[in-house]
């Protein structure tokens, strides 16, 4: 959720810090800060974005070679000044910045109060510094070892970097349950919450794994033990990002770019893996244990949001294709009930960070009860990707719009493309059935490329009808009820109009009652099999007076004389269309967001990687 980074080297510290705050700014917007390391701690922090703390610090001492910045998404302690990070000890030696949730924070708090400490924030992170500060005092200890000694009494998950006044030279930093990266440069170390504001500096990184605690000095270099003091040995990895693909390419926002990568990205998360000549999809992820996934009783799918939404539309495909049975649950409702998992069940987690902690929290509780974990994240080097047995990347680069866009259809893509490969190894897809449906696969993103082309006009004058609406419903069938879901979400997320999506035939269970002139209502009308029944729910709509926008395949002129405004995606399979039919809709709400004056990336409340409950 917050965004961490700190540099030691030969650089100046600031520039480094406040850049790549700004490129981790997606990950929390509510108050920013850093620390600088020259003699002594200056510490400097501002609610608001990196911009606000740009410049609070024009006229500020700014000189160091080492220092730790932080971007924060509220959990303990309302946005402002005071609860912004870093946080001090209470002698004002020590200074930390912290990604995740103290659990245990007021138990641990209540003992430092009883030994003096007193507090100036409401913020568990300043109980966290303040412990470690009672431990160094206590034992006389090093940094690193009394942050290690520390953290054997947290419960909960925690990034953090720590630097000691007392100590200049050395970062400390320390994780679990919530990801830590550590770029090692000529010369310098970076530390970070991701790899986006290490790339520009160097391409080679440590993934620092749960329970471990790093110390980076000039002289010593890296360092890892475990909390059970326990020496490691890192191993550095070569990150693929590229520093363009963290700019915006001429576009007013990244979420508006990664629309229109879509193309790209699609066929990104194909190459290598779909052959569209020889009609074969093959899966490097899957081939270790594909035997075991063929001869599954069950697939359950893991998710959260976006995620989850994905993992619907896989429950028609799986179910369809492969006749494999599935059930898709949010994480978050997974972990923290007692659910039934065997051990020929297979467990798919989906999650764009691949740090999405309730999702990492179910999948253990799977991986401990015998079924075989996989995983579908976009991020190399993720926690889930390393927890999982196997899994496969979506490899659509990195997605810093906080709503997600192609980071939806890269999941769908691949799991579309898993379906194929089971209901073909499964017997229940004809080679020749399979061998057009994978030939049909590798035309959508030219189809995407030429709705993006045809739509985005069209798309932009609706938004212009619908930016004043304060509700909005979207309906679907089959698998474009998901879809309706995700439009629906997609809305909400950056617009802040409130919109729900139904299956087409629960309108008259409810929704009904909504309809009038003011209710625009957003109808997902592709699907062959069920096409009367969308007329008719079309026409239920209309004679409430509901105005409405329909997606519809090519040359649809039924639909066209019913509804108010029309927009039509390419033919395709049915299987496939949600890789269109969403397309027209992110980028509806990408602009009423636009027309009602919204931060579409940074939309409020909201940060891209939710690494805490």
């Amino acid at each position: 959720m917050c965004g961490i980074v700190a540099y030691i080297g030969a650089k100046k510290a600031y520039p480094v810090l406040i850049t790549g705050l700004q490129r981790l700014e997606y990950r929390g917007y509510d108050s920013a800060g850093i620390a600088l390391q020259n003699g002594h701690l200056n510490v400097y922090k501002k609610k608001g974005k990196v911009a606000d703390l740009v410049e609070f610090t024009r006229d500020k001492d700014i000189s160091g070679h080492i220092g730790m910045g932080h971007t924060r998404w509220a959990t303990h302690g309302k946005p402002d000044d005071i609860n912004a990070h870093p946080h001090r000890s209470g002698d004002g030696r020590l200074v930390l910045i912290h990604n995740g949730i103290i659990e245990n924070y007021a138990v641990l708090k209540s003992a430092l109060l009883k030994h003096g400490h007193t507090f100036t924030s409401e913020t568990d992170t300043e109980v966290l510094v303040h412990l470690i500060e009672e431990v160094q005092r206590r034992e006389n200890l090093p940094l690193e070892e009394a942050v290690r000694q520390a953290l054997t009494r947290v419960h909960g998950a925690y990034a953090i970097v720590v630097m000691d006044r007392e100590d200049p030279g050395k970062l400390v930093a320390a994780r679990k349950s919530s990801p830590l990266v550590i770029g090692i440069g000529k010369s310098e170390y970076l530390i970070a919450s991701d790899a986006t504001p290490i790339v520009e500096h160097t391409k080679n990184v440590v993934y620092l794994n749960d329970e471990e605690v790093a110390t980076i000095t000039m002289a010593d270099g890296l360092v890892v033990k475990t909390l059970r003091n326990e020496v490691m040995t890192p191993t550095a990895h070569e990150i693929e990002l590229e520093i363009e693909q963290l700019e915006k390419g001429g576009y007013d926002y990244f979420m508006l770019k990664e629309i229109f990568e879509q193309p790209t990205t699609i066929a990104e998360c194909m190459r290598g893996r779909l052959n569209a000549d020889e009609g074969w999809v093959r899966l490097g992820g899957m081939v270790e244990y594909q035997k075991r996934m063929i001869n599954a009783q069950r697939m359950i799918i893991l998710g959260c949001g976006t995620s989850w939404h994905a993992g619907m539309i896989a429950e028609y495909l799986f179910e369809e294709l492969a006749r494999l049975p599935v059930e898709v649950e949010y994480a978050s409702e997974f972990r923290y009930r007692d659910p039934v998992v065997r051990d020929h069940d297979v467990v798919l987690a989906i999650s764009q960070s691949g740090e999405t902690a309730d999702t990492f929290a179910a999948l253990e509780l799977a991986k401990a009860r015998g079924a075989l974990t996989y995983g579908i994240v976009n991020v190399v080097g993720s926690s889930i990707a390393r927890l999982t047995h196997s899994g496969s990347y979506i490899h659509v680069g990195p997605e810093i719009g906080v709503a997600s866009t192609k980071a939806f259809t890269g999941q769908v893509t691949m799991l579309t493309m898993m379906a194929l490969l089971l209901g073909y190894e499964r017997g229940f897809l004809p080679k020749s059935q399979y061998q057009k449906l994978v030939q049909e696969l590798a035309l959508i993103p030219g189809k995407v490329e030429r709705l993006l082309e045809t739509c985005h006009e069209q798309v932009k004058y609706i938004a212009g009808e619908f930016k004043d609406a304060e509700n909005a419903l979207y309906l679907g069938r089959g698998y474009n009820f998901p879809v309706a879901l995700e439009g629906a979400l997609k809305l909400k997320e950056i617009s802040y109009i409130h919109a729900e999506g139904y299956p087409a035939a629960e309108m008259k269970h409810g929704p009904i009652a909504l309809i009038d002139e003011n209710m625009p209502v957003f109808v997902i009308a592709t699907n062959r099999g069920a096409y009367d029944k969308i007329v008719s729910n079309i026409q239920e709509v209309k004679a409430r007076k509901g105005v409405v926008t329909a997606v519809v395949n090519e040359g649809d002129e039924t639909i066209k004389k019913l509804a108010d405004y029309t927009i039509e995606i390419p033919e395709t399979e049915d299987c496939f269309s949600p890789l269109l039919s969403v397309i027209p809709l992110q980028l509806l709400a990408y602009h009423i967001a636009v027309l009602r004056g919204c931060d579409v990336d940074q939309p409020r409340n909201l940060a891209k990687s939710v690494t805490v409950e």
